[in-house]
């Protein structure tokens, strides 16, 4: 595995060596290990969660590979991942195309609570990889919640965030894992739905409905720029870090004091005129850069033409606009910027979704 190389500043250079290893290896209890009452349900759980839009981490250089946190905001839109999950007398069974992610998850719960059966496990992504969506914390969340109710519910919702974030990975080529990067923004608003802000150590800070009665529209703009892999490392612990070291005051500052109070009264206008403040403020402002200046170009073009809210999710390329105006008047709007509408939906209120079905 590589070695990258970490600069918060003049004097601050560190060497970060990513470590793969097998899938259940390096298992993360978060002191969650003890004698749980289980009660395997008798049926297949299936859960339906919510993707997520990133808006922004608040601080980077409170989180890394191996450290999960650094707080941010992010909401839940209406593109779903789906898992069925069934107890079995042994074994592990996942029909899924990134079955390590999976693997390694599925053996830290059941060391965490002590479950010595099988599980046969069939997981399906929103299709959307790599382009900011969250298909890979969507889908692990999904998987987290059926292994839960299949085996009794032994874990709050809070404490399998807290595991599934401890325990977060991307595969490898070679089809090992490596700790990946995780604030717990994607788990949270697809637990609950609505926007979610968190703070530093996968902490739930505040949960709120957003923009009900309006639509959200997914742009996604090309760009040959990787945000995945060492392209995503890199753009993380350099540039970003520095950023955050000079703004990270100012996203908080803008998020307790103009944000939530905007959420707390449904002020869609006002929300957007503070994303698009953060749109330019520390790490964001390096994510977008990642792609080139033309993602601000887009987005300035959006926000010129009066839609309320316009931002890029995660490390992008994707850019998600919430209006209350028709779907016909935004895809024109988006044409004349030269962009087309990708996914029209909705934010998602409500959260994930289980329910058990029934052997027959």
């Amino acid at each position: 595995m590589p070695i990258m190389k970490i600069r918060g500043g003049d004097l601050d250079l560190v060497e970060y060596e990513f470590t793969s290893f097998s899938p259940g290896e390096h298992i993360r209890p978060c002191g969650l290990q003890k004698d749980y009452p289980l009660a395997p349900v008798a049926g297949t759980v299936v859960v339906r969660a919510p993707a997520r839009i990133h808006l922004t981490v608040l601080d980077m250089n409170r989180f890394s590979p191996d450290h999960p946190g650094g707080g941010g905001i992010g909401f839940a839109i209406g593109v779903y991942c789906t898992a069925e999950v069934t107890c079995t007398a042994s074994g592990i069974e996942i029909d899924y195309s990134r079955e390590p992610i999976l693997r390694h998850f599925v053996e830290a719960f059941r060391q965490v609570v002590g479950y010595e059966g099988g599980f046969k496990i069939s997981a399906r992504d929103h299709m959307y990889e790599h382009v900011g969506l969250g298909s890979t914390s969507t889908i692990l969340i999904a998987v987290a919640n059926a292994l839960n109710t299949a085996v009794g519910s032994p874990l709050t919702s809070d404490q399998l965030r807290l595991l599934l974030g401890s325990n977060f990975v991307e595969e490898t080529d070679a089809g090992n894992v490596a700790f990946g990067f995780e604030t717990g923004v994607g788990p949270a608003a697809s637990t609950h739905g609505g926007m979610a802000v968190m703070g530093d150590e996968l902490t739930l800070v505040y949960r709120h409905a957003f923009a009900e009665g309006k639509r959200v529209y997914i742009a996604i703009p090309t760009s040959d720029v990787s945000s995945a892999g060492e392209k995503e490392f890199d753009l993380l612990m350099n540039k970003a870090r520095t950023l955050d070291y000079r703004d990270r005051e100012l996203k908080s500052y803008l998020i307790l004091m103009d944000l939530i109070p905007a959420l707390e009264r449904g002020d869609l206008e006002k929300i957007g005129d503070v994303i698009w403040e953060i749109e330019f403020r520390g790490s964001k402002r390096a994510e977008v850069e990642h792609h080139g200046f033309e993602i601000y170009r887009y987005m300035a073009a959006l926000r010129d033409a009066g839609l309320e809210f316009v931002g890029m999710s995660s490390v992008g390329p994707s850019i998600a606009v919430i209006t209350g105006r028709p779907e016909e008047e935004v895809a024109a709007i988006l044409a004349k910027a030269g962009l087309r509408v990708a996914i029209a939906t909705k934010v998602d209120n409500e959260g994930l979704k289980i329910r058990v079905e029934e052997r027959a």
